[in-house]
């Protein structure tokens, strides 16, 4: 297979995919609105692009398959088929079996029995709603092997054609063969399309012998085809060969009156002449971009222009009664607009990378030039590498732009879930999305697919009540399950939230104490308890069921998001229903950060997380560890003594008042060392469990600096150290020290 072969056939199933995935959003939408024509259309015309691109490229177990399912939503486009709930159904298992069939392309590998068994089963379904009683669609490979004629029976009417038929004139380019492409597969092709009533094979451009190449193509087709489909769809067939192939699609006779109709019926009072022709079918959008290149190729070497009008007609692409139709209708609206069209590229998500990652040395190469300018005090070389800096953040910026998505993709993807999991379930649940626009790196996105996955079984499942429990707790009988996002604080914040019946902290901690993760008479927060629910094993399910009940899942949750340095906590009310907040980065790859220095060790947060630097004298946190904050306690973070670093601090400090998870705790280091562009880099095997760091960066002085992992450490030092600041607290008060009766001020601070 050639280099471009394999580049086509790779666009066909990126294409395929991406046309799989909007058609499952189409039908979860219309089975909502089984009546929304416009809908419908756009599963049809998914379904009819994938048969067509397949049909190229000779994959005849998608196109026979697709075929079927292409009649049935014609069918249903015609409304002679209602478009239901059940019909639905059964077209969500047609998406995924093309799908299935797309994947098995991509590993080069051919259907199994099971496989054929299921598409066989899909077919038998659709073909009893076309009232075929299950017998076979006719064969698609039945293609009469064209007979040999002169160019001579080529000849069409200069009018067009005065036949119901359409007439398509091929003329293969000589490279066609050599590029991968079987001629008589784009024959057989149309066949799925209609019924071939003539074919006539054209070799007048076949050398002697002599000069023959045996993988040059010199042949040409003029082919009589009876369809009921429109000229784009003819065309679509010959895209991956147009630019090297002539090919001529001239329209029915009968068709004329309806292109007629259509054009004085166009309601856009600002359309040209070419884009009412392409707008009523009778010309396709290529036809009418090489028909206005070559005028503009004529103008270039000198020649008189030529009228789109009378150029079409002259290439036998459109009749001149229908350029004639259009020329009146033009005349009666007004000049033409030109409309500017968003072009997108696909990018190898290899390159990106790549692109980030030198961005990335390129940042710590621009700091160490600095470092040795102010060293040596050159004043214009510091100034710069002062505005280098300034260029390489804006670079920087536009290379993570490109990553960046919307979440909401992802988010929709769960319309599906949510609809078979809970007809599995037997429970009305609707899925509620907000925040789909917020943005997030791609990486990040990607993987955020399975924890989420899990989290919306486990609500539906676990969270949302039977009927009727539902309607004995005065609820309404759908429950509601929700997908939320939002920026925060320089982080991406996504809830899973639900309506149901909520988490019964007494069975948690039963549960707990019974497997041994907690001693019996611990004192636990709220918190603390619903967070056992991440242990690994841990279940409170009484019957192990398809979805869940095996504890098998929430702590690879916890992981997985831990891996992407975010953070995960739940927070429930019985009978109200539960909510996991998860909060992640942005991007994974470069942020701005705040360095500081504690003794000879660096380490650096993300500047979006920095609230205040304060400094204070070495007396002031003497012996304490909380620090009152304009009236309000800030619990402190010795990094010196959290990370055992060698040597005494200085007669000053610092503290640097960061905030995570709605938490704020003060730094206490040695130094501040200003702000920085950081790229990040993961941790080794060996450190990733590390507290309260999350990866490491290279400064410009070749040193390495830690990254803090700021909410996990405001998670786990805030817990810390309000628990011995009660405990030391509680101790100078009368009597014994209780957890259940301290002063009130105190627990208000806290």
């Amino acid at each position: 297979m050639s280099h471009s072969m394999d580049e086509a056939l790779q666009a066909f199933i990126t294409e395929s995919l991406d046309l799989l995935e909007k058609m499952e959003a189409a039908l979860l939408e219309i089975e909502q609105r089984p009546d929304d024509a416009e809908t419908l259309n756009a599963v049809f015309r998914a379904a009819h692009t994938i048969k067509g691109s397949a049909g190229i490229f000779g994959l005849n177990d998608i196109v026979a398959f697709t075929h079927v399912a292409e009649n049935v939503l014609d069918e249903a486009r015609k409304g002679h088929v209602r478009f239901d709930a059940q019909l639905s159904s059964l077209f969500l298992a047609v998406g995924d079996h093309i799908r299935e069939l797309v994947h098995l392309v991509v590993h080069g590998r051919a259907q199994d029995a099971d496989g054929q068994a299921r598409g066989d089963a899909l077919v038998q379904r659709m073909q009893a709603i076309l009232g075929r009683g299950g017998k076979p669609e006719p064969s698609a490979e039945a293609v009469s092997e064209p007979a040999t004629a002169s160019s001579d029976g080529a000849a069409v009417p200069a009018g067009g054609v005065h036949s119901d038929n359409w007439h398509l004139s091929l003329r293969f380019g000589i490279d066609t063969i050599r590029d991968g492409f079987d001629p008589l597969s784009f024959v057989r092709y149309l066949c799925t399309l209609g019924q071939i009533d003539q074919i006539i094979t054209v070799t007048d451009s076949v050398p002697a012998l002599s000069d023959l190449e045996p993988d040059a193509c010199h042949l040409g087709f003029e082919i009589n085809l009876r369809t009921d489909v429109d000229k784009a769809t003819i065309e679509g067939a010959f895209d991956f060969i147009r630019n090297d192939s002539l090919v001529r699609i001239l329209p029915p006779h009968s068709k004329v009156s309806e292109y007629t109709a259509l054009i004085a019926a166009l309601p856009e009072p600002d359309l040209r002449l070419g884009e009412m022709l392409v707008r009523c079918g009778t010309l396709t959008q290529a036809e009418l971009d090489a028909a206005l290149d070559a005028q503009t190729v004529s103008a270039c070497e000198g020649k008189p222009m030529v009228a789109l009008g009378q150029l079409l007609v002259d290439n036998q692409q459109v009749r001149p009664e229908v350029v004639d139709a259009a020329l009146a209708r033009q005349t009666q609206l007004r000049e033409g607009r030109s409309q500017g069209e968003t072009h997108m590229l696909r990018v190898d998500a290899a390159k990106l990378d790549h692109l980030i990652d030198l961005v990335g040395e390129l940042i710590i190469a621009g700091a160490g030039a600095n470092l040795i300018a102010r060293k040596h005090k050159i004043k214009d070389l510091i100034q710069s590498t002062y505005e280098v800096a300034r260029l390489m953040e804006e670079v920087r910026d536009s290379a993570l732009n490109l990553r960046m998505v919307q979440i909401g993709g992802t988010f929709n993807r769960f319309q599906r879930v949510v609809r078979d999991v809970s007809q599995e379930l037997g429970k009305d649940i609707a899925l509620q999305i907000t925040g789909a626009e917020t943005e997030l790196d791609k990486t990040v996105v990607e993987q955020l697919a399975d924890p989420l996955t899990h989290l919306v079984r486990n609500a539906m499942d676990h969270g949302i009540e039977s009927a009727e429990r539902r309607a004995t707790a005065n609820k309404p009988a759908q429950g509601t399950v929700g997908l939320h996002a939002r920026h925060e604080a320089g982080q991406v914040v996504i809830e899973v939230t639900d309506d149901g019946g909520g988490l019964g902290k007494a069975r948690i901690l039963s549960k707990a104490i019974e497997r041994g993760l907690v001693a019996p008479d611990a004192s636990l927060s709220d918190k603390d308890i619903f967070n056992l629910v991440f242990q690994p094993g841990f279940s409170t399910a009484e019957q192990i069921s398809k979805l869940s009940g095996r504890g098998v899942g929430m702590d690879v949750v916890k992981r997985s998001i831990t891996a992407l340095r975010g953070s995960i906590d739940l927070s429930s009310t019985e009978g109200v229903g539960t909510t996991v907040c998860i909060r992640l980065p942005l991007t994974l790859a470069i942020i701005d950060g705040f360095l500081m220095g504690v003794g000879k060790s660096a380490y650096v947060v993300p500047l979006s997380m920095v609230v205040e630097c304060i400094e204070m004298s070495r007396q002031q946190a003497s012996g304490k560890d909380w620090l009152d904050l304009r009236g309000e306690v800030l619990p402190l973070v010795r990094l010196r003594e959290l990370y055992e670093i060698d040597g005494e601090p200085g007669r000053r400090q610092n503290v640097v008042v960061v905030q995570g998870g709605g938490k704020r705790v003060g730094l206490v280091v040695d130094q501040l060392m200003g702000e920085l562009q950081t790229v990040i880099k993961p941790l080794g095997k060996v450190f990733q469990n590390v507290r309260g760091v999350g990866g490491f960066t290279i400064l410009g002085t070749g040193a390495v600096a830690l990254l803090l992992d700021v909410p996990n450490l405001v998670a786990q030092v805030t817990d810390d150290c309000e628990a011995g600041f009660l405990h030391k607290r509680l101790s100078t008060l009368p009597g014994p020290p209780s957890l259940t009766s301290p002063r009130p001020a105190l627990l208000d601070a806290l």
